[in-house]
Formats: structure tokens, C-alpha cells, sequence
């Protein structure tokens, strides 16, 4: 059980560990409801009610992440007062890029409202991507004016920015939330100042593949284990060339769980939200998971002892990461 006492998102009360939902509809074929309710409530159940989808987060149609949620809160109601719900938006949905104009942010949350159709308050908009061919201050402003003052959203979440653009944006508009990867095997937020500027201003942090897109679970042993279309396939540190010494990483960590009697995904999760304590701030693990039984085994509550948190720092100095977190179309778009 993930406590909540303590830990909040735009004023609501929010589990140590957050929910991912983009797995369910953003591999080769979408999980199947009764599965993927059956997750969503294992989540609940123990917790971690801060959810996380994308108004773009589908392989069949863009938006079958807001229909999956649709479907999951008529079918539970009850279930919406738990939930903090956070969207990523500000893409256009044709082309799947970054639209910060006026006339695109009003249609993207305009959207988003209208395909959670009252069912669920959107306590959080995200801005997925910082769009270079707009100002980001017309941007923000518009959220802040059209949307957060006048009641229709809670907040405003930034993802993948540099710590000069969240200060920025501070300026101009309260920001609810950070989303940025972080991970064993993405740490940068430890060292580029984004960590600083959140403790500063007391802003969370959600941190989105913790567990290194299923990478550091030790589930994949080679390349020819993501399946055929995951889009997996398509980043660096998948690649042949590349998985093999990032397998060393993961095999290091599997030493330490094995030793402390953990999966390595508790391990790692675990990681993550002391990592975030030593530079005074919240970081919440948003883990993505497609079946109960892996929701289960990751919110049981681990600690790392001190002695434990410098074996694992010693581990990621001496192996680092080969290979973007992405690809070379994507790497520009992020600490933007």
C-alpha cells in the first residue's frame, strides 16, 4: 500500500506511486478491457491514484487511451472521485507533433474534455512537447487564462523542459506538475538542475518509464524479445548494437534485488523516489503495467537502506547507458 498522506498534485492528495495507462493502448493490440480494469482497480486499490494517460497514447486510434478511460468510469463511476487524473496533450493528432498555438491548445484540451465527457475532472493538463514554432508564453498564457482561471482544468503539467524553461514558466503560470523520464538509467535530472528548481518551488516530479520501458525488470533478455511493432523496436537502447551493454546495468541491479529479496522492478522504483529525496523533492514513479499481478508486485511498499543507495550509485557510475533515450528524430524535443 503507497501511502498518501503526504504527497499531493495541484491539492490533491496523491500515492507515493503513479499509474501509467499508455501500455493499454499503445502496443501492437490494445489490452482488453476486463484486463486492463481489473489493473487500473488494482492501482486504486492499493494507492496509486494519481493516473496518467495521453490524448494521443493509441496504436489503432489516438485516442484510445481517453476511450479506455471513458469506458472504465462508466462502467465504475464511483471510482472518479479517486482518481488525479493527468493528459498529455498539445499534439496535433494527424501529423503527431507538438502544436502550442492558441487554436491548437484550445483543441487539444477542448478534446480531451469533451472524450472524458464530464465523467472524470482533468485535474492536469500536460504539455507533451515545447513547440519551437510558437511561444511558449502565448501558450501558457492561454492555458492559464481560457482554462485554469476559469475552472475548466486544474493545472498545467510541462514535460521533457530544461530547468530555464520551467523557471520561465513560473513567471507566467503556476505549474502543477513536472513530467520527465527518470530512471536508473535516467538520471539526468540530477544533474541538469530541473531537481533543484522543483525542490525550490516545491513542484512534484512525475517520472515516466521508471522502470526504464520494462528494460530494468530483467524481462528482456535480447532485441528479439520486444515483440514485433512495439515501438520499442524503434529506440537506440534497444538496438542490437546497444542492448547487450545495457544488459550489464540491468544484470547489476538484478545482484542487488536478488541480494535484498526484491524483484528488480521494486528495486528500481524504489530507487527512484529516494533518489528524489536526497535533492529535496517529490518524485513520483509513474510505472506503466498491463496486468493485476504486476500492479501488485510493484506497489509493495520497498525502502533502500543508505549502504544500499551507494552500492546502486557505485553501479551507475561505473555502467552507463549506451544510446538516446529515444532516437535521433526525437532527443531535440527533450530537456527543451
Amino acid at each position: 500500500m503507497v501511502g498518501t498522506a503526504s504527497l499531493q498534485v495541484n491539492n490533491r492528495n496523491v500515492g507515493s506511486l503513479g499509474f501509467g495507462l499508455m501500455n493499454f493502448t499503445w502496443r501492437p493490440t490494445n489490452t482488453p478491457d476486463e484486463e486492463a480494469f481489473a489493473a487500473m482497480n488494482a492501482a486504486l486499490a492499493d494507492g496509486a491514484n494519481f493516473f496518467v494517460s495521453g490524448e494521443f497514447y493509441g496504436t489503432q486510434d489516438p485516442q484510445d487511451n481517453l476511450f479506455l478511460i471513458n469506458r472504465y468510469l462508466t462502467k465504475y463511476p464511483e471510482k472518479a472521485g479517486k482518481i488525479v487524473l493527468s493528459v498529455k496533450g498539445g499534439v496535433n493528432l494527424a501529423i503527431r507533433a507538438p502544436d502550442g498555438s492558441p487554436e491548437g491548445i484550445r483543441k487539444s484540451i477542448d478534446n480531451i474534455l469533451d472524450k472524458l465527457d464530464g465523467k472524470a475532472k482533468l485535474d492536469v493538463f500536460c504539455i507533451a512537447r515545447v513547440d519551437a514554432s510558437n511561444p511558449v508564453e502565448t501558450t501558457w498564457k492561454t492555458i492559464k487564462e481560457e482554462y485554469i482561471d476559469t475552472g475548466k482544468i486544474g493545472g498545467l503539467c510541462l514535460s521533457e523542459v530544461s530547468a530555464a524553461t520551467l523557471q520561465k514558466a513560473l513567471k507566467i503560470v503556476p505549474v502543477s506538475v513536472l513530467e520527465v523520464e527518470v530512471s536508473l538509467w535516467a538520471t539526468e535530472i540530477f544533474e541538469n538542475g530541473l531537481a533543484e528548481v522543483c525542490a525550490e518551488h516545491n513542484i512534484p516530479i512525475a517520472a515516466y518509464s521508471p522502470l526504464g520501458r520494462g528494460f530494468l525488470t530483467g524481462q528482456l533478455k535480447r532485441p528479439e524479445d520486444i515483440p514485433e511493432g512495439d515501438m520499442r523496436r524503434y529506440f537506440d537502447r534497444f538496438q542490437p548494437e546497444n542492448f547487450g551493454k545495457n544488459l550489464e546495468l540491468v544484470e547489476a541491479i538484478q545482484k542487488i534485488a536478488q541480494k535484498k529479496g526484491v524483484t528488480p522492478a521494486q528495486l528500481a522504483l524504489a530507487w527512484v523516489v529516494q533518489q528524489g529525496k536526497k535533492f529535496g523533492c517529490t518524485v513520483i514513479p509513474i510505472f506503466g503495467a498491463t496486468k493485476e499481478s504486476q500492479v501488485v508486485e510493484n506497489l509493495q511498499e520497498t525502502s533502500l537502506t543508505s549502504e544500499e543507495m551507494a552500492e546502486i550509485d557505485a553501479v551507475l557510475k561505473s555502467i552507463r547507458p549506451i544510446g538516446g533515450r529515444y532516437n535521433a528524430a526525437h532527443e531535440s524535443a527533450l530537456y527543451a
